[in-house]
């Protein structure tokens, strides 16, 4: 996909937020967030439902205003000028919008057009924009006949109709098979490597991880944390993770704690959290009859460091 012209200074943020809040009665969706975008860069939003990650998207697109702080979108006060900021935008929401009625090829057309893009136009990047979606031989084709996956592409393809400057992704893969969700990864991938700005929300520790050059983790409408993907797992967790499985796994970590720097139970797991699993491992393993796992740490574990829970369960 061709790059934009950027009206707005090259080293300016796409983004900024400075002390961001958005409340809904006595509720803080958003809670004094301060928070940065820079050009060519993919930033993750990773939290659970309520953590105010699309409550953060509404404020980017101007759809509510803020409750107080400030927010500029390519260098453009919102809500103020919230309008001349969404003709430079691209959003994938969390679920697929497209008309029923509509061939693939139609969608794409209508879209473009609200942007005031001239037909010519249109029809020159069409041929682009179904290569980009995997859908070159199904643009005749209607909505309902299109899998789950196709649907997705065809919704990013979209929105990329205005050669975009940020690209705004709500839980991009939610609700897609593993084969079509690395599909769109890939695509995403590719949009990076051409220098794309993206943001987006998700609570697939594994897209943040793959897609993600820094990621803000947030909680009840706070940052808690924020740094590229692999720093935060350094900074704030042990390296090594050893996981017991199993109704006797709540005894086991009282006799094994000694071992470990950090033991979290969750449900019926235990989780030990090492710097050196070698003595750990090896006592398991002379215990006989016991499920256990090790693996390096990941996001997830941060997010449990940080909330007490795990993220797919929040």
């Amino acid at each position: 996909m061709p790059s934009s012209a950027c009206a707005s200074e090259p080293s300016a943020p796409v983004l900024r937020a400075r002390g961001l809040v958005k409340r809904y009665g006595p509720r803080a969706a958003l809670d004094g967030v301060d928070l940065a975008l820079a050009r060519g860069e993919c930033l993750g939003l990773l939290g659970p439902n309520g953590a105010g990650k699309t409550t953060f998207l509404r404020l980017v697109l101007g759809h509510t205003p803020p409750s107080g702080g400030s927010l500029e979108v390519l260098g453009l006060p919102v809500p103020a000028r919230a309008r001349e900021a969404r003709a430079r935008l691209g959003v994938v929401p969390q679920h697929d919008n497209l008309d029923p009625d509509f061939t693939v090829a139609e969608n794409l057309r209508t879209y473009a057009a609200y942007f005031g893009l001239p037909r010519r136009e249109i029809e020159a990047r069409l041929p682009g924009l179904l290569r980009f979606a995997a859908l070159e031989g199904r643009a005749g084709a209607r909505i309902p006949e299109l899998s789950g996956g196709m649907q997705r592409r065809l919704t990013l393809a979209r929105a990329l109709v205005n050669d975009p400057e940020l690209l705004i992704l709500d839980e991009p893969t939610t609700g897609l098979d593993p084969q079509a969700r690395q599909l769109l990864w890939q695509r995403l991938r590719q949009l990076l490597a051409e220098g794309k700005t993206l943001l987006l929300t998700t609570h697939y520790m594994e897209e943040a991880e793959r897609l993600c050059d820094r990621v803000v983790v947030m909680d009840a409408g706070r940052i808690l944390a924020e740094g590229p993907p692999r720093e935060l797992v350094r900074r704030l967790v042990e390296p090594q993770v050893v996981e017991v499985h199993g109704p006797e796994a709540g005894g086991w970590a009282e006799r094994l704690a000694p071992l470990a720097q950090r033991v979290e139970r969750v449900g019926e797991t235990v989780l030990f959290y090492v710097r050196e699993e070698g003595p750990l491992l090896r006592a398991l393993e002379r215990a006989g009859e016991v499920r256990f796992l090790h693996r390096p740490a990941n996001l997830e574990d941060v997010f449990l460091r940080l909330t007490g829970r795990e993220l797919g369960d929040a």
